[in-house]
């Protein structure tokens, strides 16, 4: 009896650039992925709506219709991961595209290899089934376990406040993803502290101080720079 071979995992590219396209089919269909090209926002939606695909590389700067109204558009009715290609490097650019519903964000020119790790990373969070909703983290010698409300670090418990678990939650919930300012600001103290960042910062040396080896080289609780913060994953 053969074995089932699952079908291989399918990457819509919207980018109008030719030279981009190539780059990156060379590199996903030799890396096992099936790619779907689309030259333009128009087109980038009318595929993703008539075919299933399980992440879309989606590039700002399209001939017909801004990026992040493709992105708005896709998140409609679609939460398949969505990584932004773009030459815009500003934060505001990307702090624009995070809260629109990016799963991450990589600048051109960029490294074949981080684009596909961070392509495996939002697939691996897409992927998880209902019983990682309440999942065990583990970092080191850190063990979170959200089902049982209980943290430990070197096997003995950590006291968090109410304030510094709903934090350490939310990061895990979508670790590897960056995290705008905004977004942490609004999950975990609500909508009308979007722009109380000192809170964000106070709460984060607080957990750094409790989780991290060495809370003054992160490795778990990493800064994106001007634009939020991220959560390694193990």
């Amino acid at each position: 009896m053969s074995a089932i071979v699952p079908p291989p995992v399918s990457v819509l590219i919207v980018d109008d650039e030719p030279q981009i396209q190539r780059l990156l089919t060379i590199t996903l269909e030799a890396n096992g992925y099936r790619v779907t090209p689309a030259v333009d926002g128009k087109q980038g939606l009318a595929t993703a709506a008539q075919q299933r695909h399980d992440a879309v590389i989606l590039d700002l700067g399209l001939p017909d219709i801004n990026g992040l109204e493709v992105l708005q558009q896709l998140r409609e009715w679609t939460q398949t991961p969505v990584i932004v290609l773009t030459v815009q490097d500003e934060e505001a650019d990307k702090i624009k595209a995070l809260d629109c519903g990016a799963d991450d964000y990589v600048t051109k020119p960029f490294k074949t290899g981080e684009l596909l790790a961070r392509l495996r990373a939002a697939l691996r969070r897409a992927n998880k089934g209902p019983s990682d909703d309440e999942p065990v983290f583990r970092f080191g010698d850190v063990e979170a376990n959200l089902a049982e409300r209980r943290v430990t670090r070197g096997g003995q418990p950590v006291k968090l406040t109410v304030t510094e678990y709903a934090l350490l939650r939310y990061f895990i919930l979508h670790a590897g993803k960056v995290l705008t300012h905004r977004q942490i600001l609004t999950e975990v103290w609500g909508p009308d502290h979007q722009e109380k960042t000192a809170y964000l910062r106070v709460y984060l040396v607080r957990l750094r101080e409790k989780l991290e080896a060495n809370p003054v080289a992160p490795a778990m609780f990493l800064t994106e720079p001007g634009v939020g913060y991220r959560l390694a994953e193990p």
